[in-house]
């Protein structure tokens, strides 16, 4: 079955012991509270690390009006956008200085490659990710479909230990970072 908003909150919904939803329309309670939760639980996740699934890269569009201040430039941030990994220009994708302000981003560069985490298709998670997804669910619709605070707490708990799982498998997918211009290890010639 592929993923979709609709399978991770049932699934959440049965961690729980409540009933799976068919719309989040449908007019009961689980699905009130799933639509409500959803897209900041999805969100909030997808920002709170550099996920190799989520993360894209491109050259941002030009605005015709400069901001009033500070920086020489603004641009047009992406419509999937969630977050701002760096900045960079003359093909690089960082080293570069700037500033959001008011959805957009300012820096004195004509041209700016924006590296970022993006709001992918739920259908393009992958297993660890909407694993951790399904319990962060499950612990954040406790509270308002049992009311149980103990269950509640242990689901949060069971979230944080997913969640580092998911950040270490995802992390193990890419060349370790080096330590670059480390003024110590500079020093020692």
């Amino acid at each position: 079955m592929a993923l979709s908003a609709l399978v991770l909150c049932s699934r959440a919904l049965l961690k729980i012991g409540a009933q799976p939803v068919a719309s989040f329309e449908e007019g009961t309670a689980e699905a009130e509270v799933a639509a409500n939760l959803y897209p900041s639980v999805r969100d909030a996740m997808l920002s709170s690390h550099p996920w190799s699934f989520a993360l894209g890269q491109m050259d941002l569009p030009r605005l015709a009006a400069a901001p009033h201040a500070d920086y020489a430039y603004a641009y047009q941030l992406p419509a999937d956008f969630l977050r701002v990994l760096s900045a960079g220009s003359g093909g690089s994708g960082r080293g570069l200085l700037y500033r959001l302000h008011e959805q957009r981003l300012h820096a004195n560069a004509p041209q700016v490659t924006l590296t970022y985490v993006f709001r992918p298709q739920e259908s393009e998670f992958p297993p660890f990710f909407a694993s951790a997804l399904v319990t962060r669910l499950a612990a954040e619709f406790c509270i308002p479909l049992t009311e149980s605070t103990s269950r509640a707490e242990m689901l949060h708990r069971l979230a944080e230990a997913e969640f580092r799982n998911a950040r270490r498998t995802d992390s193990q997918q890419d060349t370790a970072k080096a330590v670059e211009d480390f003024p110590l290890i500079m020093a020692r010639g």
